[in-house]
């Protein structure tokens, strides 16, 4: 799927030590990527296997301990507000924690304002913006009218996850880091944030990277899958390939802690 295809973001031995001495701890430990311009990837973790530390460094909200990161071919440079202000416009996130990703005080009007100016729009006449912002809205299900002058906190999960989505949409970055984005929402909305999010990489040409535990989206949504265990690499390749033919034991009991409906469930483990 990913030949032929620009690389969008490398990394060459990438880690993350926190602490020092006897408390030291090596959240990511070496790691390479390819991750190519267009293609959906997923890594894939259980909870502490540094999937989220990976997922702030490439974000640069955390400095990575040793390694490079190259963004679009080139070394990546974030050593300046400036700098890494300019990456943010083609680098962004969605979160799991919708709640936690808006400021309490701003209206929703501002938070994709702020979008709209991030990319240069900023003299924009009022009536454009709104446009823009009826636009983006309508792309997640949502009606404008009905949500200017409200705050992000008077919405449902739901409605604010699409409302993350819709900033995207603004946005237009070149790569969009999920970290478990469906996982606060029921199934029904799940399935509706994953279409709304390959809409848009079909949409904008982005490059969507899934964090997560849960192996069955990404074999479902992914061109290529990372398998991380204790901050390292362990299994990657297509999704038919790690998938349905995994060589490694933590990949094979992944898979086998998905519960499947037609088999009796084996709780002795838990």
């Amino acid at each position: 799927m990913a030949d032929g295809r620009k690389s969008c973001l490398t990394g060459k031995g990438v880690t993350k030590v926190f602490g020092f001495g006897r408390t030291k701890t090596v959240a990511v430990d070496n790691v390479d990527f390819d991750f190519k311009e267009g293609e959906v990837i997923s890594i894939v973790g259980e909870s502490g296997s540094g999937k989220t530390t990976l997922a702030k460094m490439l974000l640069g909200l955390i400095s990575v301990t040793e390694g490079d990161i190259y963004f679009q071919g080139e070394q990546r440079d974030i050593s300046s507000h400036r700098k890494r202000k300019a990456y943010w416009t083609q680098i962004q996130a969605i979160f799991q924690d919708p709640f936690a990703s808006y400021n309490i005080f701003n209206k929703i009007d501002s938070v994709l304002l702020d979008c709209i100016k991030m990319r240069g729009g900023g003299r924009l006449p009022y009536e454009q913006k709104v446009e823009m912002m009826t636009e983006a809205c309508s792309f997640v299900n949502l009606k404008f009218a009905e949500l200017t002058n409200k705050y992000p906190f008077e919405l449902s999960g739901g409605q604010q996850q699409r409302l993350m989505i819709a900033r995207i949409f603004l946005l237009k970055p070149k790569v969009l880091i999920a970290d478990e984005p469906t996982s606060m929402i029921d199934a029904c909305s799940r399935a509706t944030i994953l279409d709304m999010l390959m809409n848009l990489r079909n949409e904008v040409g982005m490059t969507p990277i899934f964090i997560t535990h849960d192996i069955g989206l990404a074999y479902y949504v992914s061109d290529t899958v990372y398998i991380m265990e204790k901050g390292k690499f362990v299994e990657s390749g297509s999704a038919d390939s790690v998938i349905l033919n995994p060589q490694q034991p933590y990949t094979k009991r992944l898979l086998n802690d998905v519960p499947k409906i037609y088999e009796e469930w084996d709780l002795s483990t838990v």
